[in-house]
């Protein structure tokens, strides 16, 4: 049996259309019932492999029962997705998805910085796009809890016991505080402090974007690709982080100076 370019862009279709579903589930109850049965599928296999004939049999009956209930526990789930589809508008909607989630993200760092940088509140925030960061969130307090303004601002809030450090943001949780972040060896000067040498340094080595509010004077700097920007305010910053957020990566390893 030849494999052919009809059978490549099948499985392409097929792909393409299992990561849709799977990332529109994402925060949703439907997400826990699609682990559980990847669980069982998976103890399935193992059980066949190993020739055992009753967990083999308890385990397949569970899947079928499991598939049958399915319409039923997400009756009203299902009924949108058809009538969206009917309209033309499922498509529409994952694209708009992301799009809508980057808005909303910059404007809560972008809130939860102005009323920080109005009170001399420090603060390093770091948002996280294609790569990933893990090296630096193993440093901090692991959160995992779903990102606001009020808890932005409770966590930098002095005498907190993650205000120092960065916190880490990816797509839209907070997986990690007190973060310690690379500094640059670039001279940013005498006017900037530790904070943004931070934000510089893993702006340099990583495609993140970085959010700093300086303890001192209040202004609002934005580190991306290597490069320092400042003196930012609410609606700004905003529309800064939905413009870098929403773009493509773009890494760059040398300091450039303000933008």
């Amino acid at each position: 049996m030849r494999f052919t370019i009809r059978d490549a862009i099948d499985i392409l279709i097929v792909a393409f259309v299992i990561y849709r579903v799977i990332y529109a589930i994402q925060g949703t109850r439907a997400i826990t019932l699609v682990k559980g049965l990847a669980v069982i599928f998976a103890s399935s296999v193992v059980a066949r492999a190993l020739d055992l004939r009753t967990i083999s049999w308890l385990l397949e009956n569970a899947i079928t029962a499991v598939i049958v209930a399915l319409p039923v526990v997400f009756y009203p789930e299902l009924r949108r997705a058809l009538e969206e589809i009917g309209r033309g508008q499922f498509w529409a909607r994952w694209r708009s998805g992301e799009v809508a989630r980057h808005s909303q993200i910059s404007q809560i760092v972008a809130s939860a910085a102005a009323a920080m940088s109005a009170q001399r509140i420090g603060a390093l925030i770091v948002i996280q796009k294609e790569l990933g960061l893990e090296e630096y969130a193993r440093t901090g307090v692991p959160l995992d809890a779903l990102i606001s303004e009020e808890l932005l601002r409770n966590i930098f809030e002095p005498g907190s016991a993650l205000h120092d450090g960065a916190v880490i943001v990816k797509g839209n949780r907070i997986i990690s505080a007190r973060c310690v972040l690379p500094l640059t060896n670039a001279d940013l000067g005498s006017a900037v402090g530790t904070r943004h040498r931070a934000a510089v340094g893993l702006s340099e080595q990583s495609d993140a974007v970085v959010v700093v509010v300086s303890e001192e004077t209040g202004i609002i700097s934005l580190a991306v690709g290597g490069r320092l920007q400042r003196y930012f305010n609410e609606v700004r910053l905003a529309e800064r982080l939905e413009y870098h957020l929403q773009g493509k990566s773009e890494r760059r390893f040398a300091f450039g100076g303000d933008a």
